[in-house]
């Protein structure tokens, strides 16, 4: 199997989260939408779609460096906000982030990473309250299996139209609405620290685990169906445990069922309301 196996009609994926978009922010009467754009391909994906759904004016991006971040990530942020004449901030998170850091080591990289992607997430919501409108979020597929993200920071989001995208489609879709080469074609980094790259913290490419992983959620295959294919089977135990372990980043905080009408449970949608007079 190659990643080519997991194209899809682009164009039908266009206008299908174009539509979710529009769909899913005005029912609850916003209009506009909130982004952090990092420089990177799927905020720039996300930013693209929410134009062409709902116009330039009713988007806006955040650019929120921290002192040790790329440059390239904010020329590359630049380019997308030339490109689609939008509006734009940018919120230096160095003094709220170092803040937190004091008295963390320096080789603890998880801890102040999740204090980064929190603090970035903290402006998104701010600027959300102050302008009523919705946060997007531009956590894909592949990202959300793996659990490759922070709780309440870089994963929080009202509206999440690449969510069900494997980064490699992300990747097809980013060309097919004309992203600029340089963003599609670096290597994927969530900018915590200088010269970090997600494929290295993982320890494997998006290509060769977006293949396994449609294999165990797309197509169903078991175990041993899949080392068929010549998967090493460490790789393939490691990528399992990773998706079953990581469950709980993909769920609402777990509610303890007591009535007959549970939030989040057996009284999840707005039409609910129809119902009680």
């Amino acid at each position: 199997m190659k990643v080519q196996d997991l194209d899809l009609n682009y164009q039908l994926v266009e206008e299908i989260l174009s539509s979710f978009l529009r769909n899913e922010i005005r029912k609850f009467g916003f209009q506009s939408l909130v982004l952090g754009l990092s420089g990177g391909i799927d905020s720039a994906v996300v930013c693209e779609l929410a134009v062409r759904a709902l116009g330039a004016e009713n988007v806006l991006a955040l650019k929120m460096p921290y002192r040790a971040s790329s440059r390239e990530s904010l020329e590359h942020a630049e380019l997308m906000v030339e490109r689609l004449s939008i509006r734009s901030e940018e919120y230096d998170i160095s003094p709220a982030v170092d803040a937190f850091f004091t008295g963390i080591p320096e080789d603890s990289r998880l801890r102040r990473g999740n204090i980064m992607a929190r603090a970035r997430m903290v402006v998104l919501y701010d600027v959300s309250a102050r302008d009523g409108c919705l946060v997007a979020g531009t956590s894909n597929k592949t990202e959300l299996l793996l659990g490759y993200g922070t709780m309440f920071g870089d994963m929080a989001s009202a509206v999440n139209p690449i969510g069900d995208l494997y980064k490699s489609q992300v990747r097809g879709l980013a060309r097919h609405l004309g992203i600029p080469a340089p963003l599609i074609d670096k290597a994927p980094s969530a900018d915590l620290w200088q010269g970090q790259s997600d494929e290295a913290d993982l320890g494997f490419t998006y290509e060769e685990v977006d293949i396994l992983l449609y294999q165990m959620l797309e197509l169903r295959m078991d175990r041993e169906s899949i080392l068929a294919e010549g998967v090493p089977e460490p790789f393939y135990g490691r990528v399992r445990q990773m998706v079953v372990r990581n469950q709980y980043k993909r769920l609402m905080p777990v509610i303890a069922k007591i009535s007959g009408r549970t939030p989040g449970i057996d009284f999840r949608y707005a039409r609910d309301w129809q119902e009680i007079r």
